[in-house]
């Protein structure tokens, strides 16, 4: 920040002058500024800037910019991601960045984490960019195709990232350059940008070609049902894997009709059972989902809030459902998809903001060549985070919540409880209801009524239990309760990351407010039970703090492994994906399509000529051409999907000298590629041979998707390949434990 400073100081040299000018001078001179100097950006222009949309705000919103948040604007303009206390004013810093990007003719993206976030930051900022002289707008999921080109021509667009990204994807598979909504990556500015590119970034979006929905056979659910755990399936300590047992295998085979489960004849049926087996046992309503308006909505794990779009892959999401008694939700053909991490890495230029940024300066200095500034506080936080309470059960420290809830409510304080589920805070707020509290609740299934849930949490005497999504990304404004001591938090368990927890900690004690936080645990907590070594068997010992931030790290370790990961897959993708598109983009833009069935098919091509006519033919090409190439990707998506599912399990199988799985699966996946061009020429040319065009037979012979649609799908709902391929080969190995092998004979009956 030291480079910085002497900007800041530039600035408020400029202040005075800026106060004298109209509106209309405003505008012109940050216009000026930089259309008359050109990229260039020296210090003193920097500081005009700064002076320039620090009365802008002032003008517009009544506020004043501190020099540290013209610190985060400079850190920002400069491509860094801001480490910035939570209540300092992190929307404003990026709306003056982007307006100073804007100015130099840069098209800018500020993304956000869901559309409320982004519409309400748009209008919000919508003054201060008008007096600054740039346009701005906001893409939103009900917009039409007009409406986001709209969006897009401004110089400013405030978006989701995930509708940013399925516009991306449309985009790509457009048979006509004019029906392109097009947005171009030029400048991102990402808020919450740890949540958007480490939490999200193994998340792919998918867009789809619509087709019936497929539910799961009722009957295999029904067979299901009848299990009983220990007996007839077992699951692993993570609770990331199940599996039949001998004895749960032979109840199947005998509820079916008799049949062998491990021939070749019934592998979908197997398949299936595991599927069911894994939507029964491993996903639990209001904890990974929640049943709302007659479907299965999923929950985003680190916020607490409905994950829009988002379903499991490999017929999990249909499994649930059946489980559910919900109708089946459609079913697709993947036509691409693209993961929230590789589509951030599109953009020219990368900045973001958080709160919590340092703990993964790591990460986004590895996946995305991002350096963390910490900017320092306006106000010194005089906020008191008190020690963990470590309780033996579950039980234990609801009750003891309840007691220190109840003791802190009798002052008058407003408490804010941090919970991990929905089910955990619809108990916790059942047990205070129990002893005469009155709490609102706040998670998935009224994330609806957030704003008008937060903007009370801050008055005497309040009680707010809620999921992670509490206040993020919205301050909880204190109502004369200073005097109180502020708003205190009290954190229902830890999380996977220490960064969630500090996020909760964060919603009190901002700019300079009192507040306090305290965390409540069991050892009996998930986090504990799966990721914990060494737990102490008593609450009062000593070394039980320690193992619980031990635990933390652990699960925050596993995390970035599946990342890193992900991230490697992917990038060989993304790679391929690169080439075909490309190719995609000559074709849709040029004659090349014409000129290749010219040279393949002259005697039918110059006939056709001469019969339609260069431009329909040329057109026809073009149409055939995009055809088949956007059919063999598909192809080729689930080919690799296939290929990584399996790969682990082939590597192991060919044993210790074998290349690693990695380097198989690339080996594959370069093997599949280089006959992708021929695969398609051959296709095209077989199209344009046969086909009538004469007859206008084109739209029949040609089918296309009759509409898509997009989602997210989450990559690994059930841990790495690598853990599930060890488990299953390590219960392969070990049939005396009670596991079932898979072998083409019938199975000995215990």
């Amino acid at each position: 920040m030291r480079q910085f400073q002497p900007v800041v100081d530039g600035a408020g040299a400029w202040e005075q002058r800026y106060r004298r000018v109209t509106d209309a001078e405003l505008a012109e001179s940050v216009r000026a500024m930089f259309v008359a100097h050109g990229p260039e950006r020296s210090h003193d222009r920097l500081a005009e800037f700064c002076a320039a949309g620090r009365e802008a705000v002032r003008r517009a919103l009544g506020l004043r910019l501190f020099d540290e948040q013209l610190l985060g604007v400079l850190g920002l303009l400069a491509g860094h991601v801001l480490d910035m206390a939570t209540g300092e004013g992190k929307t404003l810093c990026g709306a003056i960045a982007a307006a100073g990007f804007a100015a130099q003719g840069r098209q800018v993206h500020v993304l956000s984490v869901n559309d409320y976030l982004a519409q309400r930051d748009c209008e919000w900022m919508h003054p201060v960019y008008a007096l600054l002289g740039v346009s701005v707008d906001c893409v939103q999921q009900s917009h039409s195709s007009r409406r986001r080109r709209e969006s897009y021509s401004a110089q400013v667009a405030y978006g989701a990232v995930s509708e940013i990204g399925f516009d991306v994807l449309r985009d790509r598979l457009v048979t006509d350059a004019a029906d392109r909504v097009g947005p171009k990556l030029d400048v991102a500015i990402i808020d919450e940008i740890d949540s958007v590119v480490i939490d999200e970034a193994r998340v792919p979006l998918v867009l789809a070609g619509a087709m019936p929905a497929q539910g799961i056979d009722p009957i295999m659910m029904d067979v299901v049902r009848t299990l009983r755990p220990g007996r007839d399936y077992r699951v692993d300590a993570e609770r990331r894997n199940v599996a039949l047992t001998d004895h749960g295998a032979t109840v199947v085979e005998d509820a079916l009709g008799g049949i062998n489960l491990y021939t070749s004849a019934h592998v979908e049926t197997l398949a299936g059972i595991n599927v069911a087996l894994h939507a029964l046992v491993l996903l639990s309503r209001d904890v990974d989902y929640i049943v709302r308006d007659d479907a299965v909505a999923l929950i985003n794990p680190s916020r607490g809030r409905v994950a829009v779009l988002q379903r499991w892959p490999d017929g999990i999401q249909a499994a649930v459902e059946a489980k559910e008694g919900v109708p089946p939700s459609p079913t697709g053909e993947v036509l691409d998809s693209i993961t929230i991490g590789n589509l951030v890495r599109r953009y020219h230029l990368v900045a973001g903001m958080t709160g919590t940024a340092v703990a993964v300066a790591d990460e986004l200095r590895e996946f995305h060549q991002l350096e963390v500034m910490v900017v320092p506080r306006h106000d010194p936080c005089i906020r008191i985070d008190a020690p963990d309470r470590i309780y033996a059960t579950a039980q234990r420290r609801r009750h003891a919540a309840v007691a220190r809830i109840r003791m802190v409510h009798a002052t008058g304080r407003p408490i804010l409880i941090g919970t991990q589920s929905v089910a955990a805070s619809d108990e916790l707020a059942a047990a205070l209801q129990e002893v005469g509290l009155d709490p609102a609740v706040l998670n998935a299934r009224n994330d609806a009524e957030e704003a008008a849930i937060i903007a009370r949490a801050g008055e005497i005497g309040r009680i707010t239990v809620s999921t992670q999504m509490a206040g993020c990304g919205t301050d909880i404004r204190l109502v004369d309760t200073g005097r109180l001591g502020g708003l205190y938090v009290l954190g229902y368990g830890r999380h996977d990351s220490n960064r969630l927890d500090d996020q909760l900690r964060g919603r009190a004690g901002r700019q300079g407010d009192p507040g306090g936080s305290e965390f409540f645990t069991s050892l009996d907590d998930e986090i504990l039970t799966r990721h914990g070594v060494g737990i102490p068997t008593s609450a009062e010992d000593l070394r039980t703090a320690s193992a619980v931030d031990q635990a933390q790290r652990i699960a925050q370790a596993d995390n970035l492994k599946i990342h890193r990961t992900t991230w490697h897959y992917h990038h060989l993708i993304d790679q391929q994906r690169d080439r075909v598109l490309h190719h995609r983009e000559q074709i849709l833009r040029t004659r090349l399509a014409s000129e290749d069935l010219a040279h393949r098919c002259p005697d039918r091509y110059t006939t056709l000529v001469a019969t339609l006519g260069q431009e329909t033919v040329d057109q026809a090409a073009r149409q055939i051409w995009l055809c088949h190439l956007d059919r063999r990707w598909s192809q080729h998506l689930a080919f690799l999907a296939e290929l990584r599912e399996g790969i682990h399990l082939r590597a192991l199988a060919r044993g210790l000298t074998a290349l690693s799985p990695l380097d198989e699966f690339h080996q594959e996946a370069m093997r599949a590629i280089r006959t992708f061009t021929d695969d398609v020429e051959r296709d095209a040319q077989a199209t344009f041979s046969t086909t009538n065009l004469e007859d206008g037979d084109l739209a029949t012979t040609i089918k296309r998707p009759t509409s898509t649609w997009t989602y997210l799908v989450t990559d690994t709902p059930f841990g790495t390949e690598a853990e599930r391929a060890l488990k299953g080969l390590i219960t392969m190995l070990r049939p005396a434990e009670g596991q079932k092998t898979r072998a083409e004979s019938p199975p000995r009956r215990g």
